[in-house]
């Protein structure tokens, strides 16, 4: 089982998005609706209140969730240049298969099939929308609890990393450690491509990272950005374009008292179920919302 439960992006044409995924990445939508001007509020948004947005789940029908809020665009976003959350990664059951498929759809292929630099366990390709969103379309080549790795059930199945580009990694993933209490490997350095090209960097550099496992599956990667990565650019009072906010389980909610940047309430729908839910941020500045539930 994973802790992840939902990746939310901000988008200009909620529309287009949803025929985007529903066409290419066979999710289909399950919710759609208007944002309640209370959820707006524990974003820290009160701008996006009443805009539409729409939760789609992937064909395998695992209860792991993509949302689209629609928000206006921020033109001095560039991706992979900020902090916060940086990208979303799907696991699939055949990159290669996936990315003759995504050079026939509206992605535009950033990243073809390839191995990943110290990482023999998967596969990854990456691609880019029309919202610029960055999507890791990943092949889990050893799946199982050894790895903590998921076994995909569709061709493209659900989100199960969620990536946060750090101005100071050991001090996010210390924050990890110390308010989530998740174990996390010591942070490894790797050639990175998708950094490489947004920064310009030369192929000798690395990036360091870490992940963190929850519920015996890894679901959060935290990465080493360049010293030339700023703060992300956002509207007043709006949603941080690109990836706005991760999802979470938790179960063990007295553990997070102290720790909440909006306090918890019953939340419905798909992504909440009826359950308690609060939003976290995390030491640069981003969202994290937390949904009662699950094992750690």
């Amino acid at each position: 089982m994973t802790l992840l439960k939902c990746a939310t992006h901000v988008v200009s044409d909620l529309d287009d998005a949803i025929a985007r995924y529903e066409s290419w990445m066979e999710y289909r939508t399950v919710e759609r609706g208007e944002v309640p001007a209370d959820l707006a509020a524990a974003w820290n948004a009160p701008a996006s209140a009443g805009r539409g947005y729409a939760v789609l789940q992937p064909a395998s029908g695992e209860d792991v969730f993509l949302r689209f809020v629609e928000g206006d665009p921020v033109p001095e976003y560039a991706p992979i240049r900020t902090y916060g959350w940086a990208a979303i990664e799907l696991c699939v059951t055949d990159v290669e298969a996936v990315n003759e498929k995504m050079l026939q759809s509206p992605f535009e292929v950033i990243g073809p099939p390839k191995p990943l630099d110290g990482f023999a366990t998967v596969k990854p390709m990456q691609v880019r929308g029309a919202d610029q969103e960055t999507v890791y379309l990943t092949q889990i080549l050893q799946p199982g609890p050894g790895t903590g790795l998921p076994e995909p059930k569709s061709l493209i199945d659900r989100p199960f990393i969620m990536v946060l580009a750090c101005p100071d990694l050991r001090k996010t993933a210390q924050w990890v450690k110390d308010v989530l209490g998740l174990p996390m490997i010591d942070p490894v350095a790797i050639r990175y491509s998708m950094i490489e090209k947004a920064f310009g960097l030369p192929e000798t550099a690395k990036t360091e990272l870490t992940t963190a496992r929850g519920s015996g599956q890894v679901f959060l990667e935290l990465d080493q950005y360049p010293d030339a990565a700023t703060e992300r650019p956002r509207r007043e009072g709006a949603l941080p374009p690109g990836v706005a906010i991760t999802t979470m389980l938790y179960p063990d909610f007295d553990r997070l008292e102290g720790h909440w940047a909006s306090a918890p309430v019953v939340r419905e729908g798909a992504v909440y179920s009826g359950k308690r839910s609060g939003v976290l941020v995390t030491p640069e500045g981003a969202l994290l919302e937390v949904v009662e539930g699950g094992e750690i």
